[in-house]
């Protein structure tokens, strides 16, 4: 049976992925014509959101940029440790992986590390909008903004651990395990044993 524009924008958050909608019967030739007569929104090449929809920001740079992963300040914000609303998207990437958002460096910090811990500490988590995006755990978020403390906010990054440490439920040994594998376990050790 087929879905209709609306039925798909309700069940889809208000977004509609162009490859999605054809796979449930909705033709592009629609999409280009109701976003013509100003029914739909063009977000991005293949994205179009509902005109009364505020755009996902977050879900529209992982479309844009499929092996994104949030991370550093975007990361610490979703969890909860950093009350600081992200002025651009931190995004991790495989440093083999080319992505168009490299151009938009107004938009979005652009961080590379190896294919093989790419995917490290990497869990899912609904957006603000309800959408699914992909995210470093706390752990590794933790581990990758002591890494990189020199490029980012000080203040941010210590503070980020000391609430890191506040909550109830951490673990520890994973953060450790982390940190062996990015190579700062002894600067982690220090932290923790300084903080805690």
């Amino acid at each position: 049976m087929r879905v209709t524009v609306d039925e798909f924008l309700k069940k889809n958050n208000g977004i509609i992925e162009s490859s999605k909608a054809k796979a449930a019967g909705i033709t592009n030739k629609e999409l280009q014509r109701m976003t013509h007569v100003g029914q739909l929104e063009r977000v991005s090449h293949g994205l179009y959101i509902s005109p009364e929809s505020f755009p996902d920001e977050y879900f529209i740079a992982q479309y844009r940029c499929p092996k994104g992963i949030f991370s550093h300040d975007t990361a610490l914000y979703f969890h909860n440790l950093s009350d600081r609303t992200p002025l651009k998207l931190a995004l991790t990437i495989p440093s083999d992986a080319s992505t168009k958002l490299t151009l938009e460096k107004d938009s979005y910090q652009i961080y590379f590390c190896k294919k093989e811990i790419h995917e490290l500490g990497m869990t899912v988590i609904k957006s603000p909008f309800g959408n699914d995006i992909r995210v470093y755990d706390k752990e590794r978020t933790i581990c990758d903004c002591l890494k990189k403390r020199e490029s980012l906010d000080k203040d941010l990054v210590l503070s980020a651990v000391k609430e890191y440490l506040s909550q109830p439920g951490n673990d520890y040994a994973k953060l450790l395990r982390y940190a062996e594998v990015l190579k700062i376990r002894e600067m982690v050790k220090q932290y923790l044993e300084v903080l805690i």
